[in-house]
């Protein structure tokens, strides 16, 4: 059987693949790329072969992806030049003979006007890569990360009060495990080739409902208090945060209080064969700091 490669190892999201993975694959069958081998040391301690390549490099990529069957394309962060990083990619697999590509596209309406710098027109751009390459292929399209929402509320949110730009819009966020582990069925599993799953967490929650939970775990009143652009603007650039990143923010914030990402599936459940990490569970156990 021919091996399963995940790019991104040293990252979040392909670490918790590969990890996910190691619970249905033997470690001779899987493969992590990485640029910097050092970064994945834990991994090739549990007998996973790594190989050197860079998204930007395509002859790294041309050698990396030898031999293998299936390929995770985990999507390589905002601010870069994605485009070329995932064209990249995608060609390497096809000169390699990859059987089965998975890639990690946002969830997005198909009717969708909402657009978003950064992601959303390098992910259309992938995903049409995608469908002229001829590969056979997974959409994983995942919602928001529950672990990053501290990022657009803040880390101390639970002290200071949920103060972001108004809007009752809800979102089915999922953690990066979960997606993780979701993906790996994928690789791991047949019969996917093909097929969209929308990755949606469970319940839908607007960001009130956010300052509700923080207020439930927390045993003390959290308040949820709209705030303007510019208000948020100087919260987000007071914590230290380049302009560029706080209008990511902000953009992912919109997304949010508008519904684009409120669809819920019980996709991400029944490749998880479990309920996914609720809210709640989440910020009970990973959120609040002392």
């Amino acid at each position: 059987m021919g091996k399963i490669l995940v790019t991104g190892a040293s990252g979040v999201v392909g670490r918790h693949v590969l990890l996910h993975l190691l619970e249905q694959k033997s470690a001779d069958q899987l493969v992590g790329l990485v640029r910097d081998l050092s970064k994945a040391e834990d991994l090739a301690a549990k007998g996973i072969e790594l190989r050197q390549g860079d998204y930007l490099d395509p002859e790294s990529l041309d050698r990396a992806f030898v031999g293998i069957d299936k390929l995770m394309l985990t999507a390589t962060h905002a601010f870069t030049d994605r485009n070329t990083a995932h064209a990249n990619a995608i060609d390497a697999a096809v000169k390699a003979g990859v059987k089965h590509l998975v890639a990690m596209p946002i969830m997005r309406k198909p009717t969708s006007t909402f657009t978003m710098k950064e992601i959303t027109a390098e992910d259309i751009f992938t995903k049409d890569r995608i469908l002229s390459s001829g590969l056979a292929y997974t959409f994983a399209e995942h919602p928001p990360f529950l672990d990053n929402i501290h990022f657009y509320i803040g880390q101390r949110a639970h002290e200071t009060g949920v103060l972001v730009p108004a809007g009752d819009g809800k979102f089915t966020a999922a953690t990066r495990d979960d997606l993780g582990a979701a993906h790996a069925a994928i690789l791991a599993g047949s019969g996917h080739e093909g097929k969209t799953y929308r990755l949606t967490g469970n319940p839908a929650i607007s960001f009130a409902d956010i300052a509700s939970i923080l207020s439930e775990v927390t045993d003390k009143r959290v308040p949820y208090k709209a705030v303007s652009e510019e208000e948020y603007t100087r919260i987000k650039s007071s914590e230290g945060w380049p302009a560029f990143v706080v209008d990511f923010a902000k953009g992912w914030v919109h997304g949010m209080n508008t519904g684009e990402w409120a669809e819920e599936t019980d996709d991400l459940e029944t490749l998880l064969g479990r309920k996914p990490t609720s809210p709640a569970g989440f910020f009970r156990n990973h959120y609040i700091t002392d």
